[in-house]
């Protein structure tokens, strides 16, 4: 399998993973455009992949269908999508044109997001980001907890894609919170470069996600310390912790 990163919006990334013989899969087109550069490039749509219902994960996908009217599209069990897809819930899998990929239900940014994972590649829409994770719009810091943790319990060297590159920013915030630790100072650095090379910076390695990012470590001491501090009160258990975590990532400014 071959990953491809396409920029879209801003600061968004379509994701296209794509077997030897061109057939690729789309994840979250936000817009139809990257995936119609894309196409016209050799890579054949097999199928599109939503993980939630925000627009800058599925605005293109009306285009699309237009261009492709027998393209299959996968998504969330949600009334918000407004279109029509093929409803898929946490156990259910995914199988066309050499793709295997598991649905896993991660409420927590929206209540019915849902994530991919086969062929040792996590697409996780805005649920996890490098260093940092989504913000809660719908779920409850219970929920998203939970789902972070199972994201975290992964095959260490499972790619983790995400839906933006927000990865410095989520640097800085990380620093603060933990600021000696070597293993994201190197991470930190790493995507500098890389986006001084116009490079994304993800996807990332979840392993290395367990070491750098303090959303995967709310059951640690320096965590735990840092966020007591930063609250004034030390949190009542890792539920706490990851809420205290998140308001403060919330109302951060560099």
């Amino acid at each position: 399998m071959r990953l491809t990163a396409l920029p879209a919006f801003q600061d968004n990334y379509i994701w296209a993973l794509q077997t030897p013989d061109d057939r690729a899969v789309f994840i979250d087109p936000g817009e139809a455009g990257p995936v119609l550069e894309a196409a016209a490039q050799g890579m054949q749509p097999a199928a599109v992949l939503l993980t939630h219902h925000h627009d800058d994960h599925i605005g293109g996908v009306a285009e699309l269908r237009r261009q492709w009217p027998r393209l299959r599209v996968f998504g969330p069990v949600d009334e918000r999508i407004g279109l029509e897809h093929e409803q898929v819930a946490d156990g259910d899998r995914v199988q066309l044109s050499g793709f295997d990929l598991s649905v896993m239900a991660v409420p927590g940014h929206t209540r019915s997001h849902i994530a991919y994972f086969g062929h040792n590649h996590l697409f996780c829409g805005d649920m996890l980001f490098s260093l940092g994770c989504g913000r809660m719009f719908e779920g409850t810091p219970a929920q998203m907890l939970a789902s972070l943790k199972r994201l975290a319990a992964l095959p260490p060297q499972t790619w983790v894609c995400c839906g933006h590159e927000y990865t410095l920013a989520n640097a800085v915030f990380a620093r603060h919170v933990d600021p000696t630790n070597a293993a994201l100072q190197r991470r930190q650095q790493e995507a500098l470069d890389m986006r001084s090379r116009s490079r994304p910076t993800v996807p990332a390695v979840l392993a290395n996600e367990l070491q750098c990012n303090p959303f995967l470590r709310t059951g640690e001491a320096v965590i735990r310390d840092a966020v007591a501090a930063h609250l004034g009160q030390f949190p009542a258990d890792e539920v706490d912790v990851f809420a205290g975590l998140r308001r403060w990532k919330d109302g951060f400014r560099a």
